[in-house]
């Protein structure tokens, strides 16, 4: 069972998103973040999303601006403007009654989680799969196209088979976001998941947040999962973790909506 939602992003346009509602007796209720230019569709935002709601943890997962069913440009968005609506998507889950108590971050988002954990309202726990450690790594995906974007304002970038157009302003933005200090005045219970084999964000990634968090913190090594979850069944393995790492720290049972 789904729930259509949508609110406003922090720069106007509304954000589509879906509840994945929970089966049986409900365990607590999260929001999934997903990836730099993925979606609430990507295998891994629904793959994970959908198991945890299996197993009682209802999740919101969400389009960025432009990005899926969501209204807007993608070029007028940037980190900042990720992690404002990743708050702005806690604001609704607690406006509906149910308040995230978990949040899991994939790849950029997980970063985004991150740096949005600590103004969440309701979040008790975070989750990361497969994030980096700084917001600037994303460069890498769109470096052949900078300069022009640097010189010109902006450029079209072809990515994922659709063409979106990247901003100086988003670039800038990147560039002046900075999590290791978010990371080292979380205290939230963080759980770090990152594939070893992972040939888009290093593990290394994985290592740096862990050292830079507080206990309590955990690191569990997604051996065989690409970065982007889509081998068979990795997506379904990374979210059965998460719910028993998660257990002792959401709410019990409490009614839906």
């Amino acid at each position: 069972m789904t729930e259509k939602v949508r609110f406003p992003s922090i720069v106007g346009p509304e954000l589509a998103g879906v509840i994945d509602l929970p089966d049986g007796e409900i365990r607590g209720w999260g929001i999934f973040v997903h990836g730099f230019t993925l979606g609430k569709d990507s295998p891994a935002a629904s793959r994970v999303s959908k198991q945890l709601a299996r197993e009682g943890i209802g999740m919101l997962r969400y389009d960025n601006l432009g990005i899926g069913d969501s209204d807007g440009d993608w070029g007028d968005g940037s980190f900042t403007v990720k992690v404002q609506d990743t708050i702005r998507a806690a604001a609704l889950m607690a406006e509906r009654g149910t308040p995230a108590d978990l949040l899991v971050g994939h790849s950029w988002g997980g970063a985004a989680a991150l740096a949005a954990a600590a103004e969440a309202t309701g979040v008790r726990a975070l989750a990361t799969i497969g994030a980096p450690v700084e917001p600037s790594h994303v460069e890498r995906q769109y470096d052949a196209v900078m300069d022009r974007v640097l010189s010109e304002g902006s450029h079209e970038w072809f990515v994922g088979g659709r063409t979106l157009v990247l901003k100086r302003a988003f670039v800038e933005d990147v560039r002046h976001a900075h999590l290791r200090d978010r990371i080292r005045e979380l205290h939230l219970p963080l759980l770090v998941l990152h594939s070893p084999t992972d040939q888009t964000v290093d593990i290394s990634n994985a290592g740096e947040i862990f050292n830079e968090a507080r206990h309590p913190r955990s690191f569990v090594s997604l051996e065989g999962a690409d970065h982007l979850l889509t081998a068979r069944g990795q997506a379904q393995r990374a979210a059965h973790i998460i719910s028993a790492w998660a257990d002792q720290y959401i709410h019990g049972s409490r009614p839906a909506g």
